[in-house]
């Protein structure tokens, strides 16, 4: 197979940008967005994940840090 020197010519930039915001705009259109009350529910979730998870850390941290501790005292 040869390979062919053709160059494809570009659009010009404005062009470009204008084609790719209306593509945005068309797809925006299509997105199926959160009601206020799911929105408010999801966010309520996220935020007691995010509080369990940094509790679970922290105990964890405690933990590990008297096993160092301890460790480094007996040798």
């Amino acid at each position: 197979m040869a390979e062919s020197n053709v160059k494809v010519k570009k659009k010009p930039f404005f062009a470009r940008m204008k084609k790719y915001f209306k593509d945005t705009k068309a797809e925006l259109k299509k997105v199926t967005w959160p009601t206020k009350e799911q929105l408010k529910k999801n966010t309520l979730v996220i935020v007691v994940f995010i509080i369990l998870i940094g509790i679970f850390l922290a105990v964890f941290d405690v933990i590990f840090s008297l096993a160092a501790s301890l460790l480094t005292n007996i040798l």
